[in-house]
């Protein structure tokens, strides 16, 4: 029986959901969600912070400090509480109200950037702003998710090789794409150890990490507004972009199933579900599709009718209950 002592030691409970059934397709899902940060966040968080303790750059006196959409803030905050450590995250307002209350409640000083900066839009001003913060005292630390190797590391060294374990014969992986972290550790595990396994990447349209078109984006979590260092396309095998509508969709198709998933999740399903539906119809492929999140979170978003329709239009708010017991 596994035994943590501190909320940040659990990383992974090794569930995967078989979703041929629902979706048609051979398609196994991680569920990475199953922690106490409701996310795959929170090993980045957790060998970041790490890293951090061996450098001996966290002190008595040091406050962690970070920019994040949502998951890794997150994440941030269990590890910080169980650490003992202070943090201070700054966010804006397309993050999920809930995820702001959830940091609020482990501890983390939560701050709101409203305005977009003129290049870069809002994440160029949560950075602008984590750069004043540590620039006002020495006390504050910025561990940098976007560019700290230990991001992509803790996916090299305890991802990668978990799918390894469990699916010896994997064809394909599909990946979301946000900071870059998990994708970069996992294609670089798989590069090195198990070349044959086609590595796929999947995006939010509207952003940019590959060189795509920028343009709106109301979902956090997947997908940036600059290209993220950590990102190699030379990596990847292949970048599925998908449409926030398609998220949506996916999202609840999967929720009238019993399985309530984040947007981030919504996105690299529909993409998996897709390429597989067109490459793979004799089902002979053996396909593992990263989860980054769980949906609690966006309940007042993406599983909230009202916010949907206005989005997105009715189509993308009708009920998919009746359509999938069928």
């Amino acid at each position: 029986m596994p035994v943590v002592t501190g909320a940040h030691e659990l990383l992974d409970t090794e569930v995967f959901v078989d979703l041929s059934g629902p979706l048609g397709v051979n398609l196994h899902l991680k569920c990475e969600g199953l922690n106490f940060a409701g996310s795959v966040k929170i090993r980045s968080a957790t060998w970041m912070v790490a890293a951090a303790e061996r450098s001996g750059l966290i002190g008595p006196d040091t406050t962690l400090v970070e920019s994040s959409s949502g998951n890794l803030g997150v994440a941030m905050a269990v590890v910080a509480a169980a650490r003992n450590l202070r943090f201070h995250c700054v966010t804006d307002a397309k993050c999920n109200p809930s995820t702001i209350r959830l940091m609020r409640a482990l501890g983390a000083t939560v701050e709101v950037v409203e305005e977009p900066a003129a290049h870069g839009g809002l994440l160029a001003a949560r950075k602008a702003r984590v750069r004043a913060l540590c620039a006002r005292s020495s006390g504050y630390l910025w561990l940098n998710q976007y560019e700290n190797e230990a991001s992509w590391l803790a996916h090299y060294h305890h991802t990668g090789p978990g799918l390894a374990k469990e699916f010896g014969a994997l064809d394909v992986l599909f990946v979301g794409v946000g900071t870059g972290g998990t994708l970069t550790g996992c294609a670089r595990y798989f590069r090195d150890h198990h070349p044959g396994v086609r590595l796929i990447a999947v995006d939010a349209e509207g952003s940019v990490n590959f060189g795509g078109r920028p343009g709106p984006r109301r979902i956090p979590g997947l997908g940036a507004a600059e290209p993220m260092p950590l990102v190699d396309a030379g990596l990847v095998d292949e970048v599925l972009r998908v449409p926030e509508a398609d998220t949506v969709r996916m999202c609840r198709r999967l929720a009238a199933r019993g399985l309530l998933l984040g947007g981030s999740s919504g996105t690299v399903v529909s993409a998996a579900r897709t390429w597989l539906a067109a490459e793979d119809p004799d089902r002979a492929l053996t396909a593992v599709a990263i989860a980054p999140d769980l949906g609690e979170r966006y309940l007042d978003t993406v599983y909230d009718d009202d916010w949907v329709t206005r989005h997105f239009g009715a189509a993308a708010a009708a009920p998919l209950t009746r359509e999938l017991r069928a």
